[in-house]
């Protein structure tokens, strides 16, 4: 197709979309946008500057606002958690989600909802990030747990709390009177529920709060922190609802379900999802467009959101540098995404999780290496150009590569313990060793285990602290010898052995 035809075509789009949305005064139409992110953890642009930043979403907030002052900025759920940022300390404590709610404040967020992340934080550090938080929230299957009394979680400023509701109404007005209110409710996923919590069943409360809203509202929307699948089954519980924007994926999706759209932008900002709505009043007819927008380089970033940025970059690089000189430095280029999400770095051997091994074994000339999945805390893709701060990202607690020697039978009893713990973080990721499913049996390099040999194994410091396998401390008599790494060692600090490791594949 030649640039003529291209040219027609985007031509022919852009007149289509035009008349679609279009309205004459007094006609009894109104027009929305909703401007919706998920899962947006990183407020500073990643793989080396070209994709994502939270100051670009600003610049394609305020243009949508000139196009339509009805325009609502929407967030999907998870970002007080996980982050590097979130690791450190500023000003006496631990930032722990500050940095993105000092961010969406400025950027004026219209309405967010909980995500499974959010509950990472302990209850002071979670009431704390509410209290600073100026944009409003809802939820309808979460509440506060005190003891054994629960209630609405809430904000509090000057002594005073306003509770957040278990619905909400967005009100707009057009330049001929005409009203329009659209009824909001959220719910979050079940996966993580710490004792202040406590959560109710999903399909139960969104029926509730649908009810609720629908007598009240021209139209209900979701927005909902949930598996695609339990978006499905919302979506067939619920057919008149007109979309979903949700969550909790990381990955952009626009699934169709009946009538309406699931619709999921991909994690920390690489897109974000426009969804321009006209309803009209007399027929009761809504008509939706949703377009996924990429955040790239391509996008100016706003210069008042840049400044609140810079402030928190400045708190992330002094950290790094004093492992690493050059925190933005390109040592990898991912080709392919580089895997650290949840659910696959708990469950599955990833991309990710046999690179970050093999560092362990380069360090240290070991025959195998392993550590547990839940060490890694980015639950996100690496993309394109990664950094050393990516890799601080994806393990911020940082640790050093320790080096043990064990028998074959103990290494073979460490390999099934993580095995067993699928879907959990003592899941081990593992590189120089392999399961042979058709003989079930553990391969250590090319030849089966031996249970007799002694093998040196590289693992995390972690590890040695029996937390996640129990059995595997300094006190086990089967840990024949354990070798930590010296301070001027590259194994001193597990990232500095990932950085080193990608560079020698780049160079």
């Amino acid at each position: 197709m030649n640039i003529r035809i291209l040219l027609l075509v985007s031509l022919m789009l852009s007149l289509f979309s035009c008349e679609i949305f279009k309205k004459e005064k007094g006609d009894g139409k109104i027009a929305v946008t909703f401007l919706q992110v998920n899962d947006v953890y990183e407020i500073a642009p990643l793989s080396g500057g070209k994709e994502a930043g939270m100051g670009r979403v600003e610049t394609v907030h305020k243009e949508l606002l000139k196009e339509n002052p009805n325009t609502f900025l929407v967030h999907a759920g998870d970002f007080f958690s996980p982050s590097l940022l979130g690791t450190m300390e500023f000003e006496g404590e631990k930032v722990k989600g500050r940095q993105m709610v000092e961010v969406m404040n400025a950027m004026n967020f219209d309405l967010v909802t909980f995500g499974n992340h959010e509950f990472d934080l302990k209850e002071k550090e979670f009431q704390k990030r509410l209290n600073e938080s100026t944009f409003s929230w809802t939820i309808a299957n979460v509440k506060h747990k005190i003891d054994s009394i629960t209630g609405p979680f809430y904000t509090e400023k000057s002594g005073v709390k306003m509770m957040i509701p278990d619905t909400y109404i967005l009100n707009a007005k057009d330049e001929d009177g005409t009203l329009l209110k659209i009824g909001v409710f959220s719910v979050c996923v079940l996966d993580n529920q710490p004792e202040y919590t406590q959560f109710s069943d999903i399909y139960t409360s969104a029926q509730a709060a649908y009810n609720k809203l629908k007598p009240n509202t021209d139209f209900v929307v979701a927005l909902t922190h949930l598996s695609i699948e339990e978006d499905k089954k919302l979506a067939q519980l619920l057919p008149d609802l007109k979309i979903i924007m949700g969550g909790h994926e990381h990955n952009n999706m626009l699934v169709p379900v009946g009538n309406l759209n699931i619709a999921k932008a991909d994690a920390n900002a690489r897109t974000v999802y426009i969804h321009k709505m006209v309803y009209d009043k007399k027929t009761k007819k809504l008509e939706i467009k949703s377009t996924l927008k990429k955040i790239d380089d391509s996008v100016k970033s706003d210069p008042e959101i840049d400044k609140i940025v810079s402030k928190w970059q400045v708190v992330l690089n002094d950290a790094v540098k004093k492992v690493v000189s050059e925190p933005y430095e390109v040592v990898y280029v991912a080709k392919e995404p580089l895997e650290a999400r949840e659910v696959p770095i708990r469950s599955e051997q990833t991309n990710l999780g046999n690179i970050i091994a093999k560092a362990m074994m380069q360090t240290t000339k070991a025959d195998a290496a392993f550590f547990n999945g839940g060490s890694v805390r980015i639950d996100d893709q690496l993309h394109g150009n990664i950094t050393p701060v990516d890799i601080f990202r994806t393990l911020p607690y940082g640790g050093a590569v320790f080096t043990i020697k064990v028998k074959g039978d103990f290494l073979k009893k460490i390999l099934d313990y993580g095995a067993e713990k699928k879907g959990k973080g003592a899941y081990l990721q593992r590189a120089g060793i392999l399961w042979d499913e058709p003989n079930k049996q553990w391969i250590i390099g090319t030849k089966p285990l031996d249970l007799n040999k002694k093998y040196e194994v590289a693992i995390t410091d972690f590890l040695m602290t029996g937390y996640d396998i129990p059995f595997l401390n300094y006190d086990n008599k089967n840990v024949l010898k354990v070798k930590e790494p010296k301070p001027d060692s590259d194994a001193f600090d597990i990232r500095k052995s990932v950085i080193v490791y990608l560079k020698s594949l780049h160079s």
